[in-house]
């Protein structure tokens, strides 16, 4: 088949695609394109929407049809349909940790390149310096930076660099906003349909017994079938399900007061994990430190004694020793001493990503991290 043909060529040049041979795969499939000429824009559709976003975003280059075919909404809500997004990489934000003031850099930490090159620029298509708030399903919730005159919401697409903005009147520094968007349940073949939920604040208890509050932590939300999750500095985790507009909490499995010392948790897509220094809880739910400590056995010298690191107590200081940062899309961003790994859990392999400076201060504390996938979902 012709069509299938030209699916070989295009998939070659995806995974041949660098800065030497881009030249030679490009010239690939503009001579497949001449043999095909004769077939219409149906065999292009059925062809190209089956291809992931990335190879996508590089083929509107080849052709002004090619670009408009691959623009146009009906085959975008298609190549939804047909292809699983995927992660791309995580969008750092640095942050004072006990200064309520915002830094406007931004860094996009791929996670499908070997050196790792991370990308500063990002977010250059917006009128002004953002600090982000929630990503879904390829768009990205961002606010301006305070000081401000002019307090704005902005929606965003970083890979088309489309953008919609909303002035919000009472936004502040601390503004909890989460972005729901879901393009399974609402096509976008005519519109792209979005919301924003804003919490204000919530406690939890009676008048008849001691009050207890939980805070939610900001920049730490996700949307799955319908709810938005949210995570809290307590032992709950606050949920909203928007068609039924009704909220309710959920007690973590864990809760807190289980750990002998500093817990910390990271809540993605339905998963929820617990880290501590207690040798129990490492065992119950880090897997990946088990085969680490089977190895230490065999290359004693090798190894640092994860063992006796995670039992040392920390009364000196309470920044924790190990922090998983974020997980999304079977892939673990953790912080270990003073490096950041990358930690792919179906192939187990584990990657050094920079040391925890290079990103800013507060990589060593609790920085903004969101997961961050590429769509081509339009915002015009």
């Amino acid at each position: 088949m012709v069509s299938l043909t030209l699916l070989s060529v295009i998939r070659h040049y995806h995974a041949s695609s660098t800065l030497y041979d881009d030249t030679i795969t490009m010239y690939d499939i503009l001579l497949e394109m001449r043999k095909i000429r004769c077939l219409n824009n149906d065999v292009f559709f059925e062809v190209l929407s089956l291809l992931p976003t990335k190879t996508l975003f590089q083929l509107k280059c080849v052709s002004k049809a090619w670009n408009n075919l691959i623009s146009d909404r009906s085959f975008i809500q298609s190549q939804l349909q047909r292809t699983k997004l995927s992660i791309s990489g995580f969008i750092f934000q640095d942050k004072f940790p006990w200064l309520n003031k915002d830094i406007k850099t931004v860094t996009y930490i791929p996670v499908d390149e070997e050196d790792f090159q991370f990308k500063h620029k990002i977010f250059d298509f917006l009128p002004e310096d953002v600090v982000v708030l929630s990503s879904c399903h390829g768009l990205i919730c961002c606010r301006s930076c305070f000081p401000t005159q002019d307090p704005t919401i902005y929606i965003c697409n970083p890979l088309n660099k489309e953008m919609t903005k909303l002035s919000w009147n009472s936004l502040g520094n601390d503004s909890i906003i989460s972005l729901a968007f879901d393009p399974s349940q609402n096509s976008i073949d005519i519109s792209t349909e979005f919301k924003l939920v804003t919490v204000e604040a919530f406690e939890i208890g009676g008048e008849e017994e001691q009050e207890e509050k939980s805070n939610i932590l900001n920049n730490k939300s996700i949307f799955v079938k319908g709810i938005l999750y949210w995570q809290t500095d307590g032992d709950n985790i606050l949920t909203f399900d928007l068609d039924k507009e009704l909220s309710w909490l959920i007690s973590v499995p864990i809760p807190a007061t289980e750990f002998k010392t500093i817990p910390q948790t990271v809540l993605k897509k339905d998963f929820i994990y617990g880290v501590s220094r207690t040798l129990s809880s490492l065992n119950g739910h880090l897997s990946i430190w088990k085969s680490l400590e089977m190895m230490e056995k065999e290359f004693p010298k090798l190894f640092y004694n994860l063992r006796g690191r995670v039992m040392q107590d920390v009364s000196i200081c309470d920044t924790p020793w190990m922090n998983p940062m974020a997980f999304n899309g079977g892939i673990l961003l953790l912080r270990v001493s003073a490096k950041i790994y990358l930690y792919h859990f179906e192939s187990g392999k584990m990657e050094v990503v920079c040391v925890a400076p290079k990103l800013g201060l507060s990589a060593m504390f609790q920085p903004i991290l969101l997961p961050y996938s590429m769509s081509l979902v339009p915002l015009k």
